[in-house]
């Protein structure tokens, strides 16, 4: 079985939240199954991986977006390095940026990559047994396979869409039609919700299937959808939530060479202190109080906006007894304000920007990570702190309702139901609490590392899937 997993991010090529990690690890344990090739197809960029990297044209050809002739590349990988085949796909002026998004003209960018892999499977005659689309930036891919003429040799390939984040849906005006690759007009139907062209809309509408990233996340799409709740019901039959999971190659703090001192569940207790003291050395922390961190997007989804009231309310209410350390980006505000607080509290570390050396090393380090998510499809940062015996804070939706468990009931994490800073720092209090009881701390730190969160289950999952 030939798959192609279509996105815009794939770890460690291009990177800006957990789509990357997925793409990056789904495809190498998909592959361990016998009789299954699966491939990333993704966008060029100007990044370190690429110029590290040796790659071979494979393909070189032209489309049209409207009016213009676009050149298309697709250059793979040579040596397989990350346990699947590789394709890039540049196209000068569209393809070949920094980083994958915040350009303008981004609805350009997504349909000049969804033609360019289309146009080049078709014109090479590669016939995959299933796509797999990641996100919006590759929905309108599944239309396109059965509706557009320039690819009648891909008809009737099998389309899976997985939905990772439901907040971004990639909504452009119809003038946008006219630089697609021509198709009948009477199908405009199945691009289209509310008067505008809805890749995620569309993508739920075309696929023979379409993933979400956790059974609870999928339940929530059914009432808070940004306005396809109705299309997401009414295509139920279709629809399916499968976890997430980690890459243990990856994430593992025995073998991890990120860290400073490697450690397993046996000796977790002593390691982990090492490295919590060499942590706070850096940043000027103090390493007998408990340390909270936050590693993430300053976005409102994230609960990002909260961090400020977090930060100055629970180190004056706990008169300093904690230490609270974040690693991001984002929003100026947030950003400019937690500066202020740096400045302010000694006890309060902050680095800004996306540095996957350090955030390695804060959940080898962090007692606690903090998630007060308002929005969280799925959830990685929860089973990396768990995988590193670090336990997590976190509000109770999607895939953290369904990967964290709070102490209350049998588990191995804190809960807050609403994701306000009075919640926030009330479970706080409770870690503060369960930090105070050294015998039940370690307990937790065990039972984390405990928990199978590695990719092969679901990997399994998606297989079976492909095979229905």
């Amino acid at each position: 079985m030939i798959i192609y997993h279509l996105s815009t991010e794939c770890y460690p090529v291009a990177k800006v939240g957990g789509l990357a990690d997925v793409v990056g690890a789904l495809p190498k344990y998909q592959n361990k199954s016998k009789g299954v090739d699966a491939k990333v197809v993704m966008p060029w960029y100007n990044k370190p991986f690429v110029s590290d990297h040796k790659f071979d044209i494979v393909f070189d050809g032209f489309i049209h977006q409207g009016p213009n002739m676009l050149q298309v590349q697709v250059l793979k990988e040579k040596s397989d390095t990350l346990g699947f085949e590789l394709y890039l796909v540049r196209i000068p002026g569209l393809l070949d940026r920094d980083n994958p998004y915040g350009y303008q003209d981004e609805n350009f960018q997504f349909l000049g990559f969804q033609h360019g892999v289309l146009h080049w499977l078709s014109a090479m005659e590669i016939r995959p047994d299933v796509l797999h689309c990641h996100d919006y930036h590759t929905g309108l891919a599944p239309f396109m396979v059965e509706h557009c003429h320039e690819f009648s040799f891909l008809k009737g390939v099998k389309t899976i869409g997985t939905i990772h984040n439901g907040e971004y849906q990639g909504m452009m005006s119809w003038e946008m039609a006219r630089y697609m690759p021509s198709f009948d007009p009477y199908k405009w139907g199945l691009m289209d919700w509310n008067g505008l062209i809805n890749p995620l809309a569309s993508m739920i509408k075309c696929s023979h299937a379409f993933t979400t990233v956790s059974q609870g996340y999928l339940e929530e799409l059914f009432v808070n959808f940004k306005g396809l709740e109705n299309l997401v019901r009414y295509e139920s039959g279709k629809a399916h939530g499968i976890i997430n999971g980690i890459d243990t190659e990856v994430w593992n703090p025995e073998t991890d060479p990120m860290l400073d001192f490697n450690f397993s569940q046996q000796d977790v207790i002593v390691q982990k202190k090492k490295n919590k003291q060499n942590i706070c050395k850096e940043y000027g922390l103090r390493p007998e109080l408990p340390l909270f961190a936050f590693i993430g997007r300053f976005a409102t989804e994230k609960g990002a906006d909260l961090l400020p009231d977090i930060v100055q309310r629970s180190i004056k209410q706990s008169f300093g007894a904690l230490n609270i350390m974040i690693l991001g980006s984002g929003n100026p505000y947030i950003e400019n304000k937690l500066k202020e607080y740096d400045y302010t509290y000694s006890n309060f570390a902050l680095d800004l920007g996306y540095k996957e050396h350090l955030s390695h090393q804060i959940y080898a380090s962090a007692d606690f990570l903090l998630m007060p998510s308002r929005v969280e499809p799925c959830g990685l940062n929860q089973m990396y702190s768990m995988k590193y015996g670090t336990v997590p804070v976190v509000s109770y939706t999607g895939g953290l309702r369904d990967t964290v468990k709070d102490i209350s009931t049998g588990g191995a994490g804190i809960n807050f139901t609403y994701p306000g800073a009075d919640d926030v720092i009330h479970a706080m209090n409770r870690a503060l609490m369960v930090y105070n009881q050294k015998g039940l701390m370690e307990n937790l730190i065990q039972a984390n590392m405990s928990f199978d969160f590695a990719w092969e289950k679901s990997a399994e999952k998606y297989i079976a899937l492909y095979m229905s």
